[in-house]
């Protein structure tokens, strides 16, 4: 088993996740409400960008809030769904091969 070689690549790999990272805070995921009053962007490494509300919505404060945790909660799904298949593309492509750990990405 050659020691430095795994360790060179143990550390390319954790740079190529780290790249992985910095791209996901670029990548942007729309959610709507069902009858698209509210719309909100996220980044998939879940960081919000935007907010739109129609005016209707805020004549009921209640509604609103509603609105707004169903939404949210599918929009951080979505990101979240997007962020760990793309670190886990990364890590299952380049690590090595290291006896006992094959289940660790799984």
């Amino acid at each position: 088993m050659d020691l430095m070689g795994m360790m060179g690549k143990l550390k390319e790999t954790q740079q190529k996740i780290e790249d992985t990272k910095k791209r996901l805070d670029t990548v942007l995921i729309d959610e709507q409400s069902a009858d698209g009053l509210l719309k909100i962007t996220i980044t998939a490494s879940r960081k919000i960008k935007s907010i739109s509300i129609d005016d209707s919505l805020l004549e009921d404060k209640e509604q609103l809030e509603d609105y707004l945790i169903v939404t949210l909660n599918k929009a951080i799904e979505k990101a979240t769904d997007v962020n760990e298949r793309e670190l886990d593309a990364v890590a299952r492509m380049d690590m090595p091969s290291i006896p006992g750990m094959d289940n660790l990405f799984k």
